[in-house]
C-alpha cells in the first residue's frame, strides 16, 4: 500500500525492476521464447533485440507511469509506482513462452477528493504520453532511417510500435484500464482519443484482428487480476 511517508528510493527501486523485467520479457517474446531457444540464432537475436528493447520500453512504459504519478500530485493526490511479485513473475513467464502480458506493476494514487474530471485527466496523462513518444518516434523515424532495414531504422519502429500499442491497450475500457476512467469522465474525449490512437495504429503498424481480440482477453485477464494483486 502506497503512504505519504514512502521513500522516493523505494520507489525508483520499484519502477527500475519493473522496466527491468519488462525489458527482458520483450526481448525474449520477441526472440521467440524457449520455443525459439534451440534456434542457434537465438542468442544472437536476444542481444540484438535487447537495447532496442530497453530504449523502447523505458520510454514507452516508465514514461507513461511517470506522468500518471505526476499529473495526480498535481491534484493533489499520493501516488507512486509500485511493483507487483505476482505481475512480475507473470510478465516474465509470458514473455518467456513467446508472448508477453507485461503487468510488473501500477502506479499507485490515492485521493480523498478526486472528481471524476481530475481522475479522467490523469488517466488520460499516461496513453497521451504514449503518444507524444509515437509522433516524435515517427518524425525521426523518416529523417534518421537510412533504410528500413537499418538497426537504427528497427530500434524507431519498434518504439512507435510499442508505444502506440501501450496507448490502445491502456484505453480499452475496462477497469482498471486507464480507458475505463477516461470514458466515465468524458466520452467524446474518450471516442476522440481512442478513435486517433486506433487510426494511427492500423496505418502505422498493421495488426491482425486476432491480435486486438487477444489484446481484449488480455485486459479482461488484467482486470481479474488486479483485484487480487494490489
Amino acid at each position: 500500500m502506497m503512504r505519504e511517508n514512502t521513500t522516493w528510493h523505494i520507489e525508483v527501486r520499484d519502477i527500475i525492476i519493473a522496466d527491468i523485467v519488462l525489458i527482458i520479457a520483450m526481448s525474449l517474446t520477441l526472440s521467440g521464447g524457449i520455443f525459439g531457444a534451440g534456434n542457434s540464432k537465438f542468442a544472437g537475436n536476444f542481444l540484438l533485440l535487447l537495447p532496442i528493447a530497453a530504449i523502447g520500453v523505458t520510454l514507452s512504459f516508465v514514461l507513461h507511469e511517470l506522468m500518471h504519478k505526476f499529473v495526480a500530485q498535481h491534484y493533489g493526490a499520493i501516488a507512486g509506482f509500485r511493483t507487483s511479485f505476482m505481475g512480475l513473475g507473470i510478465t516474465l513467464a509470458t514473455g518467456a513462452f513467446g508472448f508477453l502480458l507485461g503487468i510488473p506493476g501500477a502506479t499507485m494514487i490515492y485521493a480523498h477528493n478526486f472528481t471524476r474530471r481530475e481522475n479522467g485527466i490523469v488517466s488520460l496523462a499516461g496513453p497521451l504520453t504514449n503518444f507524444v513518444v509515437f509522433g516524435a518516434s515517427l518524425v525521426l523515424f523518416y529523417i534518421l532511417a537510412p533504410s528500413a532495414g537499418s538497426y537504427i531504422g528497427e530500434a524507431l519502429y519498434f518504439i512507435i510500435f510499442i508505444s502506440i500499442l501501450l496507448a490502445f491497450f491502456n484505453m480499452l475500457p475496462i477497469f482498471p484500464l486507464d480507458g475505463s476512467k477516461v470514458l466515465a469522465w468524458s466520452a467524446p474525449i474518450y471516442l476522440t482519443t481512442m478513435g486517433t490512437i486506433f487510426v494511427l495504429m492500423l496505418i502505422f503498424t498493421p495488426i491482425p484482428l486476432s491480435t486486438i481480440i487477444f489484446m481484449l482477453v488480455i485486459a479482461l485477464f488484467f482486470s481479474l487480476f488486479y483485484r487480487r494483486a494490489f
